[in-house]
């Protein structure tokens, strides 16, 4: 017997292309976003691709970013940004409201707030990068 993943639990492939498209949305027009929204391309198709692809592997469905890029090491690829509390906190935001326009039961919305809180906030890197930058002065 084999447990239902969060993927299948949400929808699959549709719920979270959909998902990553409300996202996206959400950091291009919010104005408490932009300090996120600046450090994108103003073409954001390729961050879309990567983060539906990541969530795809994430959420128990296939391993498409894995497939294609590899382990993948988000906080080595996240660390030439500046990220902080303000930009976890941002990001959780377009998150939060693009995940209330997904269809899926209210405890697993809650479980999928709080796992990915915890991992916007293993991308903080703003001390770390302060540190680099003091010593090499």
């Amino acid at each position: 017997m084999t447990a239902i993943t969060p993927y299948e639990l949400m929808g699959g492939e549709k719920a979270i292309r959909s998902l990553v498209d409300r996202f996206y949305f959400y950091m291009d027009i919010l104005p408490q976003a932009q300090g996120i929204r600046i450090m994108h391309a103003a073409d954001l198709s390729g961050a879309k691709d990567k983060l539906f692809k990541f969530l795809s592997g994430w959420l128990g469905g296939p391993n498409l970013f894995i497939e294609e890029f590899g382990h993948p090491m988000l906080r080595r690829r996240h660390f030439p940004f500046v990220i902080g509390p303000e930009e976890r906190d941002q990001w959780m935001l377009c998150m939060n409201r693009a995940m209330t326009e997904i269809s899926m039961d209210d405890k697993l919305r809650i479980e999928l707030k709080n796992a990915l809180f915890n991992l916007a906030t293993h991308m903080i890197n703003k001390e770390e990068l302060a540190q680099i930058n003091h010593s090499s002065t």
